[in-house]
């Protein structure tokens, strides 16, 4: 689904934040990206999304070299506050993307009640971001990637605004739409545990130029729990590995 060969970016003022990036992400495949602060994982999702130019290498996905942003990709950021348009409310801000497919105005709304239906937010649809808590606008970001039906879900940190307890239920939210959607992910997070609860692997960056470290694959027992798959001595042994690994770059 997603392939990275030799990925490079040097920014004009001459910062390099990442080098010789190989990195492939199987369809229906959640890919965790974890590694110490300034390595350019934020870089990297930018260049996949094509948001951003590399300066060096490609991004090829479903088999065709990013050059734009692609179709049947899209993108939740953490910044909510800054991703969902004030003046219209939660169900426009989730149809808006699909005036881009060219659905009338009556489809667009019943794929964005559906897919708030799916995060939990009916009956929000028609209040106001501003109206809302912080985990229940980044469930509405969410369900505005989901009304896409995007076969690529990039996310850039998307939990790391929201308190403990939202962030918990968050998780299992992405593991659910990910099981009835089958889509295909890469994740940027800066939480251990969070890389090694929701991923099929986890891929470690170096510090900058960021360039691979480590690729683990995760093997837990399904579906997950975020107590009982917390405990598991499998959970604990990867994010174990996985801090040493962040450590040693």
């Amino acid at each position: 689904m997603l392939e990275i060969k030799g990925l490079g970016h040097t920014y004009p003022d001459g910062h390099r934040a990442l080098t010789g990036i190989d990195l492939g992400v199987e369809e229906g495949e959640l890919v965790s990206l974890v590694g110490p602060s300034g390595c350019g994982k934020s870089t990297l999702l930018r260049c996949a999304a094509g948001l951003q130019a590399p300066t060096e290498g490609a991004v090829i996905i479903e088999g065709r070299t990013v050059d734009r942003v692609p179709d049947g990709l899209a993108v939740v950021f953490q910044d909510y506050t800054r991703s969902l348009f004030p003046w219209l409310s939660i169900r426009d801000n989730v149809a808006l993307p699909l005036r881009r497919r060219g659905l009338a105005r009556t489809e667009r709304r019943a794929a964005a009640d559906e897919a708030l239906s799916a995060v939990g937010l009916a009956q929000a649809a028609r209040k106001y971001p501003w109206q809302l808590s912080g985990g229940m606008q980044q469930r509405a970001a969410i369900a505005r990637a989901l009304a896409y039906r995007p076969r690529l879900l990039l996310m850039d940190e998307p939990f790391g605004s929201v308190d403990a307890q939202t962030r918990e239920d968050l998780e299992d939210l992405l593991l659910s739409v990910r099981g009835d959607h089958g889509m295909t992910i890469l994740l940027v997070t800066h939480d251990i545990d969070e890389s090694v609860y929701v991923g099929d692997r986890v891929v470690v960056l170096t510090g900058a130029p960021g360039t691979v470290h480590t690729d683990l694959r995760v093997e837990l027992p399904a579906p997950r729990d975020q107590i009982a798959t917390r405990e598991h001595p499998a959970f604990v042994a990867l994010r174990a590995e996985v801090g040493r690994a962040v450590r040693r770059t």
